[in-house]
């Protein structure tokens, strides 16, 4: 595919994201540039490696005898924070929503509030992988990322 069909395709796909994203990840991406092509590459990928700890922290913390509310939420708080940062604007309501839960102190409530923030989660990630795909295929063609109409 030749550069700038993948950067109209970029685009396009940027986007239809933001159904998914808000523009705190427009910022973001504001941050790149020539002397930091993999700016928003590096920070989604923290993203994802802080996300799956967190996640697998609150399984375990839920899976409990004893359910520690105010680890819960404090994992919950973390989430919120990071998929704020990145403007993976479900994830984050989804974690307001699981906050209000861990209050009420309600493990029903908090299990499935858990099942929508990783579903939430995992369907971000998997637009956000697509789109630092095409962000690579651009770099390897000797492109470069365009930008986003303000």
């Amino acid at each position: 595919m030749e550069v700038d069909q993948l950067q109209r395709s970029f685009l396009e796909y940027t986007n239809s994201l933001f159904r998914f994203l808000d523009g705190q990840f427009g910022q973001l991406q504001l941050l790149q540039d020539e002397s930091n092509p993999e700016f928003v590459f590096e920070v989604v990928s923290l993203f994802f490696e802080d996300s799956e700890r967190i996640l697998n922290d609150l399984t375990l913390a839920l899976d409990q005898q004893n359910v520690d509310f105010k680890k819960i939420d404090a994992h919950v708080h973390q989430f919120k924070g990071s998929s704020s940062s990145i403007g993976a604007q479900r994830v984050r309501n989804a974690c307001i929503a699981f906050r209000n839960f861990c209050e009420g102190q309600n493990v029903e409530a908090c299990r499935r509030c858990l099942q929508q923030v990783k579903q939430e989660y995992l369907l971000v990630k998997t637009k956000l992988e697509a789109l630092l795909r095409l962000e690579q295929q651009i770099l390897a063609a000797g492109g470069v990322i365009p930008m986003l109409d303000s």
